[in-house]
C-alpha cells in the first residue's frame, strides 16, 4: 500500500506517527519506521544536546526514515541548530508560520512537513515551500489547530494545495480511517493516539489505562491546560481536574479551582496543575490531574501492542476494508480492533 507521498519518504505504508510530546521518543519513532511508516521524535524543550542524543538513538535503532517534530510556539532555537547539523531526513513543524525556517530546512537536505488546521493555512505553508502538509482535523488529541473536522477539511486542503502531498490527522484509529482519508484525497495518515497504545511509547501506565479504557465522549476540547502554552486549544480525557473546572462555571486562568497547586514531579522539576505537559513515564504525583490527550478516535485504541503491530494492523484492515469496498460488500469492524 504505497502512494507517492510514501515514494518521496523513502517508506513502505502511508502511515505518519504524530508527534505526541515527549512519549514520541526514540523507542516509539524507531520502532514506527522499522515497521515501514515513519516515526517521529519530539525534540522541543531538549535543548542541543538532547537533540543530539535523541536522534543518535533513533539511527542507533534503525536506518529507516523518520521524522523530527518541533512547536513554533516555543523558543526551539537551539534544538533548530542541532537537528539541522544532524542532517535529518524530515523536519515536522507545528502551530506558527514556517517561512523563515524553510530555505535552512531545505538546505540542510530535509523535506519539510507542516501541520495546519485551515485551508487558509495550508495554502500560505504550501507557498512559503513546505513539502508535505498535514491536514489535522478538529477530532484530534492534544493541541488542535482549527475548528472544521477532517472529513470536511482534507479534501478542501487536497483541492487547494495540488500538487503538494496531503497528510489527514484527526480522528483515524484504524484501517478504515487510513482507507477513508486516502479515499479523501490524502496520501497518508497522521495518527498520535493509535500510538498511545504501543508498548515503546514512554506515557505513564495510569495514563495509557485511561485510554485503553476511554470513547469518544470520554474526550472534551478547550484551552484548560494552558501553563507553558497560553490560548491553545487541546483535546483531552476528562479528568477530576477538568470536572472541577466545569462544575466551578469554566472560569478563566487566574479564577480556576487549585490554581498553581503543585501536582506532579519530573527530573526538570514540579509541574502544576494545568501545565501543558504530557505524563510521562517517569512522572510521579496525581498523574490524572496532568493533561491525558486523546483524540476521538480513543475507543479504537483497546490494547497495548508492538507499534510494529499497530502498523501491521493498520494496513492489513485498510487493504481489507478497500478490497470490500470495491467488491461493494459491508464493512465490519475488524477483528484486530476488538479487545
Amino acid at each position: 500500500m504505497r502512494t507517492p507521498l510514501c515514494e518521496r519518504l523513502g517508506i513502505d505504508h502511508p502511515i505518519i506517527q504524530a508527534p505526541i510530546g515527549g512519549p514520541a521518543g526514540p523507542a516509539l519513532a524507531s520502532a514506527v519506521s522499522g515497521a515501514g511508516g515513519l516515526g517521529t521524535v519530539t525534540l522541543t524543550g531538549w535543548g542541543a544536546d538532547g537533540t543530539r542524543r535523541r536522534i543518535s538513538e533513533v539511527r542507533a535503532r534503525t536506518d529507516r526514515p523518520f521524522a523530527c517534530n518541533l512547536l513554533l510556539s516555543y523558543d526551539i532555537a537551539a534544538e533548530f541548530e542541532a537537528m539541522l547539523a544532524e542532517r535529518v531526513p524530515v523536519v515536522s513543524l507545528f502551530w506558527g508560520d514556517p517561512a523563515p525556517l524553510v530555505g535552512r530546512i531545505h538546505d540542510s537536505g530535509a523535506l519539510l512537513m507542516m501541520t495546519v488546521g485551515s485551508v487558509a493555512e495550508a495554502e500560505s505553508a504550501a507557498e512559503a515551500g513546505a513539502d508535505i502538509i498535514v491536514a489535522q482535523g478538529w477530532e484530534a488529541g492534544g493541541h488542535v489547530r482549527g475548528t472544521v473536522s477532517t472529513l470536511a477539511l482534507v479534501p478542501a486542503v487536497v483541492d487547494a494545495v495540488a500538487p503538494v502531498p496531503v497528510a489527514a490527522a484527526g480522528g483515524i484509529g484504524d484501517g478504515r480511517g487510513l482507507a477513508a482519508v486516502l479515499a479523501l484525497g490524502a496520501q497518508a495518515a497522521f495518527m498520535g493516539t493509535r500510538f498511545l497504545g504501543a508498548t515503546e511509547a514512554e506515557i505513564h501506565p495510569l495514563y495509557r489505562t485511561r485510554v485503553l479504557a476511554a470513547e469518544a465522549r470520554d474526550t472534551v476540547i478547550s484551552t484548560l491546560y494552558d501553563g507553558t502554552w497560553p490560548d491553545a486549544p487541546g483535546r483531552v480525557l476528562r479528568t477530576p481536574t477538568v470536572a472541577a473546572w466545569e462544575d466551578a462555571g469554566r472560569p478563566p486562568s487566574g479564577n480556576r479551582p487549585g490554581e498553581g497547586d503543585i501536582v506532579a514531579n519530573r527530573p526538570k522539576g514540579p509541574i502544576r496543575r494545568y501545565d501543558a505537559i504530557v505524563a510521562h513515564a517517569e512522572f510521579t504525583g496525581d498523574i490524572e490531574a496532568l493533561p491525558l490527550w486523546a483524540g476521538l478516535g480513543v475507543g479504537l485504541v483497546r490494547r497495548e501492542q508492538p507499534a510494529a503491530d499497530i502498523v501491521r494492523d493498520i494496513v492489513t484492515e485498510a487493504r481489507a476494508v478497500l478490497a470490500a469496498a470495491s467488491r461493494g460488500d459491508q464493512l465490519r469492524a475488524p477483528e484486530s480492533r476488538q479487545p
